[in-house]
């Protein structure tokens, strides 16, 4: 009954905020692409976009494109391939740039990696490209590869690793799956980490009991935040604690796909478990997560921003505190890959799929 309820209340608030138009954007396609994952801009202002097959484009503002020469080679397979793709914090003295994509294992298995190289923007091309870091362990299927990347203000480099559709695993220290992990910047565990004195992959780990966290930023304050796609039902944007279980699949505000009933986070009265600050049912998809603070809409500064896939919207979050609510929905019309904040503070999203285009929101004057 819970959940019926708040399915209802979910549409009558979905069809509110979804009555106020016009938006206070302007949209313009730039480029095309071929199932675009993610963005990155550059320091000049122009964008590495990551293509799901394979392929890493240059585009430059005017949606000019080049391929970047040096792509790692990805095991294409259902939602694996190319993933996401940040600069190291001191791009600027070092050229580094951090990739996430599937590779291939043994026996049909199959798991994420990040990878660092250098970029060479005279080419260009990515070069002296190595694998520091692997999802363990590899599993088949081709589910919940997550890995999106996001770096502290320190310097540590945040990966964020689903359960691959395997449950378990994400209760479990002995596996990154279902996983946020910290890492300094050429791979290695974080001495700090809150299981680092177990050793072993658990001394990556920094949360747990996640399913498929598609998105990880930062807020304003420094604080992490994750965006996770949860099963039929029950969306979650979690504050993210060092050290904590966020349930799954203990709990969940949704249902497996097979019908199996998961209590709801409500039935943890021993507080076990971190509950998500703001959940979907209805749910948005969600696929990446951005922090605004920009100067283009000074009125969203410090809002969230989520991607939706099957909602095919961008969904704006007001944080205040510990607190977190969703403000705003703007439907886009196609399924919205990623997002992510460009110069002079305009926002730039993804559309998904093979014609998908790279477009920016511009004030509406």
């Amino acid at each position: 009954m819970k959940k019926l309820s708040i399915f209802i209340l979910g549409l009558f608030l979905g069809t509110s905020v979804l009555a106020q138009v016009p938006y206070p954007f302007v949209s313009t396609p730039i480029a095309e692409l071929n199932e675009p994952w993610a963005i990155e801009f550059l320091p000049d202002g122009r964008i590495l976009v990551t293509e799901k097959g394979g392929t890493i484009q240059l585009v430059t503002q005017d949606g000019q494109k080049t391929e970047v020469a040096g792509a790692p080679e990805v095991d294409y397979f259902f939602q694996g391939g190319l993933g996401d793709i940040v600069l190291h914090p001191d791009f600027e003295s070092n050229n580094l740039v951090y990739i996430s994509y599937v590779e291939a294992g043994a026996n049909e298995t199959r798991g994420a990696v990040v990878a660092r190289g250098t970029l060479d923007l005279s080419v260009p091309a990515i070069e002296n490209l190595e694998v520091i870091w692997r999802a363990f362990p590899k599993v088949d299927g081709g589910l919940h590869f997550s890995h999106r990347i996001a770096f502290d203000d320190e310097g540590y480099m945040f990966v964020s690793a689903g359960e691959r559709n395997k449950y378990d695993p994400a209760q479990d220290l002995n596996s990154t799956l279902g996983k946020i992990v910290r890492l300094n910047d050429d791979g290695s565990p974080v001495s700090g980490n809150p299981f680092a004195s177990q050793g072993g992959v658990a001394a990556e780990v920094w949360s747990y009991g996640h399913r498929n966290p598609l998105g990880i930023a930062f807020d304003n304050d420094g604080r992490l935040w994750n965006i996770e796609m949860a099963p039929r039902g029950g969306d979650e944007l979690n504050l993210v604690i060092a050290g904590e279980n966020y349930g799954y699949p203990i709990v969940s505000n949704g249902n497996h796909y097979t019908g199996e009933i998961i209590p709801d986070h409500d039935t943890d009265t021993e507080g076990r478990f971190e509950k998500p600050k703001v959940w979907w049912n209805p749910v948005i998809s969600p696929s990446s997560l951005m922090f605004y603070t920009g100067d283009a809409f000074p009125e969203w500064r410090g809002n969230a921003f989520i991607s939706g896939l099957s909602s095919m919207s961008i969904v704006r979050i007001v944080v205040n505190g510990d607190n977190a609510v969703e403000a705003q929905r703007f439907v886009m019309g196609r399924r919205i890959r990623g997002i992510e904040q460009g110069p002079a503070g305009n926002i730039w999203i993804l559309e998904d799929g093979p014609e998908g285009r790279l477009v920016k929101l511009t004030p509406r004057g």
